[in-house]
């Protein structure tokens, strides 16, 4: 029975022709597992997973395999990027039971959705240690028919061990410029001095962290900062998990060199690191920060946006192999030098592969100079005629917050408009589908039409970001009041009273845990980014109930961010906003007056760090907060600066502005 072809979700209707008699999680699912008085499969992934599809491949599509576990099991599929809730819940079961986690995830549970067994992948035969699914499926088969107590009593004392496991939270300060500094110094003592980074392979983009860094740089003049930011955005522009012909960043290098990549690409990613290396040219100037933040931009826009206006969740690392061959991980990205060859003729397929340093598996590096555009665009060219990777087009509410303010702050850095106008149509579409009109916001939609799943905590976080970086950009306030109804939802259905965040709703699902996880991955936590939009919400409206929450929930970063910096890089970037103000900026002018664009484009290139800026015309009938009793001074556009309730002199000059706004060595 296809129950999956209804979903929204990719990665549900990739299994919905499987001869696995799939259910979507729901309550029916679980009545009808207790009804027939059998363990429940839970089978998590997502559309852009590698070994996702190794395993549909090798079990979910084998039909003798599939009868058995129609027989003897209820099989769940969920798309983590769909439920990052029920996700949540049971990889942390994972990984307390194994010591590591990963997707696909498999856990057999209870019809109470009692965890009792867990794994990751699990192959066709026996191998390294592992048994094959088969054998696994009528192990748990047999400890369920014949030794139920046992099971059931081990299902119990996990789900009691995860219900127990709320975070204590209490009066916590949040950080002061010592605990920054230690984290700084922490950072430090991980870096990989000779390939940029921390840590060693598999080498993640640490976004957050870098963004951390980039920020106590411009707070302090740190040079340690500005170092281990800058070694680690130049050693990922130049190796293999940056797409050289296309732009883009991989999800991750399989090596300690940045040279290897695995090849999905994921709108987060480049969101994020758009943005840090649009930060990283404010800083610098450099132009090849300027190329990767532009090139990475180019590549959201280019190859992830819907038709609806917003953006796709992830390339497929999967495609079909030149010439055939079936499916193969990086096909669309890896060159061997026959291909080069073909492509470009003996001598240019040479001068390419020194240029472009064509490395392990075929992937392309720039360790030298620029390449000659003419090379690069017959590279792509021949690239664009491969067989495409899949997209997993369903969008996501909060990555799509992410990018909107990626794209309108690098849109706005580099006068590109169209990059502006991209991140209005998303935010556009996110209030025409994903937002109700009792003002709740729906995780995902596909086609037009939003999902079922409710937003989390990072979807209301992240989208009032990006909204309040678009009311930065644009000066509309429509924007800045969008942001605020859903920090309001914020407060009133995610915080405690003592100020720590859940990551679900308090109306929410109920499973065996309400989720709540304050560190910061490859996304910014829900905790630590809710932190930051209510942070600047509160500097661009002075309310103090936005600001104390802030306040309160930045606790939890210096409990964690002088022990493990590497996973809280998010939450430490919005503490240095928070002691560096965050600085408030005002520009009041006509909207077609040069020099109130200049003023403008001053202040929005200013590094200060979380700086809120907002500008609008003098005679506006409703003009945000800090626009409000804010002239022109003698008759000119004027630029205000304030910052902990003290404001320097209103200044119609560009370069007294970018002075009002430079670090504070503080």
């Amino acid at each position: 029975m296809n129950r999956l072809a209804g979903e929204t979700s990719p990665y549900l209707l990739q299994h919905a022709d499987n001869p696995v008699d799939w259910w979507p999680w729901g309550p029916e699912a679980f009545d009808e597992a207790r009804r027939r008085d059998v363990p429940v499969l839970l089978s998590v992934g997502y559309a852009s997973c590698h070994w996702c599809h190794v395993m549909a491949r090798e079990s979910f599509e084998d039909e003798a395999l599939a009868g058995y576990l129609n027989a003897h099991f209820l099989s769940v599929k969920v798309d983590r990027e769909e439920r990052p809730d029920v996700d949540s819940v049971y990889m942390d079961a994972v990984q307390a039971a194994t010591g590591q986690g990963g997707w696909p995830m498999t856990v057999f549970m209870t019809a109470e959705g009692e965890p009792f067994y867990f794994g990751t992948y699990f192959p066709p035969s026996p191998r390294a240690g592992l048994p094959s699914f088969r054998q696994l499926l009528e192990g748990v088969h047999t400890a369920w028919t014949d030794r139920r107590d046992e099971v059931a009593g081990v299902a119990s004392r996990i789900a009691r061990e995860l219900a127990g496991r709320a975070l204590e939270y209490g009066d916590a300060r949040p950080p002061g410029a010592e605990d920054l500094a230690m984290a700084v110094g922490g950072l430090a003592g991980e870096f990989d001095a000779k390939h940029g980074g921390f840590g060693g392979a598999p080498k993640f983009p640490p976004s957050s962290a870098l963004a951390f860094l980039l920020r106590h740089h411009a707070r302090t003049g740190s040079a340690d900062a500005l170092r281990l930011a800058e070694r680690t955005c130049d050693a990922m522009a130049r190796g293999g998990i940056f797409d050289q012909l296309g732009g883009g960043f991989a999800r991750y290098a399989v090596d300690a060199a940045w040279e290897v990549p695995h090849f999905e690409k994921m709108l987060y990613d480049n969101a994020l690191l758009g943005r840090v290396y649009t930060q990283l040219w404010r800083i610098t100037g450099t132009d090849w920060s300027r190329r990767i933040a532009l090139e990475t931009a180019d590549f959201v826009v280019r190859e992830l946006r819907t038709g609806e206006g917003g953006f796709a969740s992830a390339l497929d690392a999967d495609s079909e192999a030149p010439g055939g061959g079936g499916h193969a991980e990086g096909a669309y990205y890896t060159w061997t030098p026959a291909q080069l060859t073909e492509a470009l003729g003996p001598a240019d397929a040479a001068l390419a592969a020194d240029v472009f340093g064509v490395g392990a598996e075929g992937t392309l590096r720039r360790p030298g100079a620029e390449p000659p555009a003419a090379l690069r665009e017959r590279l792509r060219a021949a690239r664009e005629r491969r067989p495409r990777p899949e997209r997993d087009d369903k969008v996501v509410a909060a990555w799509n917050g992410l990018a909107i303010a990626a794209l309108a702050e690098t849109g706005a850095c580099f006068d590109r408009a169209d990059l502006v106008a991209a991140a209005v149509g998303a935010a556009e579409l996110l209030c025409a589908v994903h937002l109700g009109a009792n003002g709740r916001l729906a995780r995902t939609s596909r086609d037009g039409r939003a999902g079922a799943s409710a937003g989390v905590l990072e979807d209301y976080a992240d989208v009032a970001e990006g909204f309040l970086a678009l009311h930065a950009v644009t000066g509309e306030r429509r924007w800045l009041d969008r942001a605020g109804a859903l920090l309001d939802v914020v407060l009133a259905r995610f915080a405690s009273e003592d100020g720590a965040l859940y990551d679900t709703a308090d109306d929410a699902e109920r499973l065996i845990r309400r989720p709540q996880d304050p560190t910061d991955g490859a996304t910014p936590a829900g905790w630590t980014a809710a932190a930051g939009a209510l942070l600047s919400y509160a500097a661009h409206t002075g309310s103090d109930r936005h600001r104390g929450a802030a306040e309160r929930a930045l606790g939890i970063v210096t409990a964690l961010g002088t022990r493990a910096p590497r996973f809280i890089g998010w939450g430490l970037a919005v503490a240095e906003a928070a002691l560096d103000g965050p600085r408030e900026v005002a520009v009041v002018g006509p909207a077609d007056d040069p020099a109130t664009a200049e003023l403008h484009r001053t202040a929005l290139r200013a590094t200060a760090p979380g700086a809120v800026v907002t500008r609008g015309a003098p005679d506006a009938a409703d003009p945000p907060p800090l626009l409000a009793g804010r002239p022109l001074r003698d008759g000119r556009p004027t630029a205000y600066v304030c910052r902990g309730f003290v404001c320097a002199a209103p200044t119609n000059d560009p370069a007294e502005l970018a002075a009002q706004l430079a670090p504070s060595g503080a």
